[in-house]
């Protein structure tokens, strides 16, 4: 086996630089390495989008979400079967996509002796246009509240997995609402809101449950809306994201779509993977086993079922949108004609 392994020391805010010669040495038991160690942010994606990858069995991303999220879009930029299949070792701050390969942060181990099975799985990826790009996320894409949240919780890196939670509170006392105008699957909802999160896994944030039913080769993306709630409320609805019970209150609506497109608000900064990158206006579409994965040999969308209690993963019906029931909330003064071009 031949590896391109593309290494972020500045993972967990540099303590990722102590494992590098462990983690090496650990692949090159069962596999030849082409070694590729980052010096700065977005150099993960440069360095796989203009590596020759002829002669390789696959790509690691050895870091933690942001550095997943640039080695996927580097792969991207490949012609598709140019494209090959990916594998992760956890040594970052964030490794929410980690948690759906059964890896937990510092599970670096774990991570190599999936690799060393070399059992292969396609997996879904989400695409995402904007109206001046074209790039791809793995696990979450968010707006709203989380991105303000995530800004906040850069400052507080060096807390560990513990920043974003202490970020969400603070976040709190600033809580702010925006006009939502979102089409999922051809349905229109405008409403006063807080987020919107469209997953293609069922954790942010490492330990957030945010998506609790959503799977990774189902060939759909879970949305998560937010409306508009006051600060006494969201404190109480803060905690049961852990659990996945936040989609028990009536002000969270959750809905399961292969094509999210969101016209308003205008200029609003997104959040793939953990990185800002992109704004609105943007249209979101899932890929359908569209990149293969090094994942534990049994199939990931069964142990996610296994894996995530029937009572958390249940939602109640009058919040799922059945695709195939077609446009529930189409609105006759929603704009959708100027947006066209770009949603096409």
């Amino acid at each position: 086996m031949k590896l391109l392994l593309i290494y972020n020391p500045h993972a967990a805010s540099g303590r990722a630089a102590q494992l590098l010669l462990g983690i090496t040495a650990g692949l090159e038991k069962f596999a030849q390495l082409d070694i590729r160690v980052t010096r700065q942010a977005g150099e993960a994606g440069e360095l796989v989008a203009h590596s020759d990858l002829a002669g390789f069995d696959g790509v690691v991303a050895a870091g933690g979400d942001g550095t997943l999220f640039e080695v996927l879009n580097g792969l991207y930029r490949h012609e598709r079967q140019n494209r090959l299949p990916l594998g992760l070792i956890p040594v970052g701050t964030g490794n929410a996509f980690a948690r759906e390969l059964g890896l937990m942060p510092g599970d670096w181990e774990k991570g190599m002796e999936i690799i060393r099975a070399g059992h292969l799985q396609a997996l879904d990826v989400g695409r995402v246009k904007t109206a001046s790009e074209i790039f791809y996320f793995l696990n979450i894409i968010g707006l709203g509240f989380p991105v303000d949240a995530m800004k906040t919780a850069k400052k507080l890196k060096k807390m560990g997995k513990s920043a974003y939670s202490v970020a969400v509170l603070i976040e709190m006392l600033k809580l702010k609402s925006y006009r939502l105008s979102i089409e999922i699957d051809g349905e229109i909802i405008k409403q006063d809101n807080i987020f919107v999160e469209v997953s293609n896994t069922r954790y942010t944030g490492t330990s957030f449950l945010i998506a609790p039913g959503a799977k990774l080769d189902d060939g759909l993306l879970d949305v998560t809306l937010l409306r508009s709630l006051p600060r006494l409320r969201l404190l109480r609805l803060f905690p049961t994201i852990y659990s996945g019970r936040h989609v028990d209150f009536d002000e969270v609506s959750t809905y399961q779509a292969r094509k999210i497109n969101i016209m308003a608000p205008q200029n609003e900064q997104l959040s793939p993977d953990g990185e800002f990158h992109g704004e609105t206006p943007v249209s979101i579409t899932c890929l359908e086993k569209d990149l293969q994965f090094f994942t534990p040999s049994s199939h990931v969308g069964a142990s996610l079922a296994r894996d995530c209690k029937s009572v958390l993963c249940a939602r109640p019906a009058e919040i799922i949108k059945n695709r195939e029931q077609g446009s529930l909330l189409q609105r006759p003064d929603y704009p959708t004609s100027s947006m066209a071009p770009f949603f096409n």
